[in-house]
């Protein structure tokens, strides 16, 4: 049976969490699945502890905006983009870019497509539902809903787009096709991506690439019904990205934010725009010169958001991850031990979403 109640300190002495969850996760429904039943109360599964929900911005800033028109015909203009991001990967951990060459009509058909298959028939999206991550195609309600202290207001759909890509077959029909072009243009702009970053480092434009940083692509489309007590829960609690690298799209609703020193900061969405963000282990190739930076997404009652969220890592890699060695010296030596992705990957599944670092177990 799922509960109810507006009173996150309300004392229920009957109240048995995992029996909760199991009728949640069993109905495959979904969060969204709560709101079509006209919930007014959130379950209490959902509700996070007051002391760490701390909600509002109280920084008046924007994270860095970098144009990559012209990158490849003009030589002083790709060393000052690259120079921009090396800058935002210190300082920010994140930022937008637009003039990325990925058409914004399929930018707009690629949140469409994930929107409609959250908003198709409940009938139609359980075929999908499993916690079974072999699965090629994966639909479900928090990725650690068993483990982490309050389970977040979204629904996730996820797959394995490279280095094997699905057979398009198996994609739900409401965004087969547009997935299939969508993460084509992705990678891509990966590649350039990594090669900017290489530049950043100092290092030859392949050098990421030759690491294997963008041999594997993992997408997940989030969707965030309206909450009708969004005081209470979160979209996404806050953590940070495990792979290498991000690229998000977002739709116009908004609610995302960047833990910028100690505020938080809402990162407005820009139309056309891409948001891109290092990952734990970038900041660990990197030795802490690139910072993978905590973020979160606030549950809202205005309107639901959608976002689309591609992760640079091979998940099945075993390869020995560790700082550059022609980024330490004497002077700046490693800053952590070697990991392999597929390591790392199952720490992050160990530890879940509960605010803490994946990269202190490592840290020398």
């Amino acid at each position: 049976m799922i509960t109810s109640t507006s009173d996150p300190n309300t004392v229920e002495p009957d109240y048995d969490r995992l029996s909760e969850i199991k009728a949640f996760d069993e109905s495959k429904a979904g969060v969204k699945g709560l709101v079509d039943a006209g919930i007014s109360k959130i379950p209490r599964m959902f509700i996070e502890p007051p002391d760490i929900h701390g909600k509002g911005s109280s920084f008046d800033g924007r994270i860095p905006t970098l144009d990559l028109d012209g990158i490849d015909r003009d030589a002083t203009r790709r060393k000052r983009v690259s120079n921009e991001i090396k800058d935002a990967s210190e300082r920010w951990g994140f930022f937008q870019v637009v003039n990325h060459g990925i058409p914004l009509s399929i930018l707009d058909e690629m949140l469409n497509g994930a929107r409609r298959f959250f908003e198709q028939d409940n009938e139609e999206k359980k075929v999908f539902y499993t916690r079974d991550p072999s699965k090629p195609v994966t639909y479900y309600s928090n990725y650690h809903l068993y483990t982490s202290p309050a389970a977040n207001w979204r629904d996730s759909l996820s797959c394995f787009m490279a280095p094997i890509p699905p057979d398009s077959e198996k994609l739900p029909a409401p965004c087969r096709d547009i997935m299939m072009k969508y993460f084509d243009q992705v990678i891509c702009l990966g590649y350039t991506l990594f090669e900017l970053l290489s530049e950043a480092l100092g290092l030859h434009k392949n050098h990421l690439r030759d690491m294997g940083c963008a041999d594997g692509l993992s997408t997940v489309c989030h969707y965030y019904p309206k909450c009708p007590e969004p005081e209470l829960t979160m979209g996404t609690t806050k953590h940070a990205d495990f792979d290498f690298l991000t690229i998000l799209l977002q739709d116009q609703t908004g609610g995302l934010q960047i833990l910028h020193g100690e505020q938080w900061v809402d990162v407005p969405p820009i139309p056309g725009a891409l948001l891109v963000n290092v990952g734990d282990l970038l900041q660990l190739i990197s030795n802490d010169e690139f910072k993978s930076i905590e973020h979160r997404v606030l549950a809202n009652n205005k309107a639901p958001r959608v976002s689309v969220a591609c992760f640079f890592f091979l998940h099945s890699s075993t390869k020995l991850y560790g700082p550059i060695k022609e980024l330490v010296s004497q002077e700046n030596p490693p800053k952590y031990g070697e990991t392999t992705v597929k390591d790392f990957l199952q720490h992050f599944k160990l530890k879940g979403l509960d605010g803490s670092s994946k990269l202190s177990h490592l840290r020398l």
